[in-house]
């Protein structure tokens, strides 16, 4: 090409390099959308211990009452056939396997996603169901440390300020009792107390208490 023509060389990429870079850009874009995305937030940034732990060192009794609770079996609700006329009137496939659904497990197991929280069945049963630390924030951040069955002197604001949430609140239920249920419509409003009274542990007096 001549000087003074006007026109314009083209740059020229080798031949596919189009769709390469349309592709990468593609997979940048959904790897940014699932980075970026909220996700379900439990409340609580440390591990869990299970609620062995929790029976087996202090509240025996609270532990058996809990285990009668239906937040204890709210896992098998899951489980296909299980609630199957329920399920059925909100356009669910009662007969479907909902226990490795992710929209699912994190409020029907403990600690989904979070270390020592709920994997699965087969490797962390003892998390399926709604059980102490979902209520009372994980242990791992004042079990054995503030909360110790060798030394129960210490005081209940010291373990709250650990990370026990004591006593749980209505906020705490809300982050499953909520519209994002299949079960729950715009009209729904959550009866906090009720809720406490038929679904949770019997609440027995503590041999030590730990008020200031």
């Amino acid at each position: 090409m001549e000087k003074g023509e006007g026109t314009r060389q083209r740059l020229r990429f080798p031949e596919g390099t189009r769709a390469i870079t349309f592709i990468s850009t593609l997979v940048l874009l959904v790897a940014i959308y699932f980075w970026a995305r909220p996700g379900y937030q439990h409340g609580t940034n440390s591990h869990f211990v299970g609620p062995a732990t929790c029976a087996e060192q202090c509240h025996k009794k609270q532990g058996e009452s809990w285990a009668k609770t239906r937040m204890a079996q709210s896992f098998n609700a899951l489980r296909p056939g299980v609630y199957a006329k329920e399920k059925e009137s909100v356009g669910m496939d009662p007969e479907a396997d909902y226990t490795q659904d992710e929209e699912c497990l994190p409020c029907h197991t403990t600690g989904y996603g979070m270390v020592g929280g709920f994997v699965s069945f087969e490797e962390t049963p003892e998390m399926a169901g709604v059980t102490c630390e979902a209520c009372h924030g994980a242990g791992g951040m004042y079990v054995k440390t503030v909360m110790d069955a060798d030394d129960p002197t210490f005081k209940t604001e010291q373990a709250r300020e650990a990370g026990l949430v004591y006593p749980p609140t209505a906020q705490i239920c809300l982050r499953c009792h909520n519209e994002d249920s299949p079960f729950i419509d715009t009209e729904y409003e959550f009866d906090f107390t009720a809720r406490v009274a038929r679904g949770t542990h019997e609440h027995y007096q503590l041999k030590y208490e730990h008020e200031n």
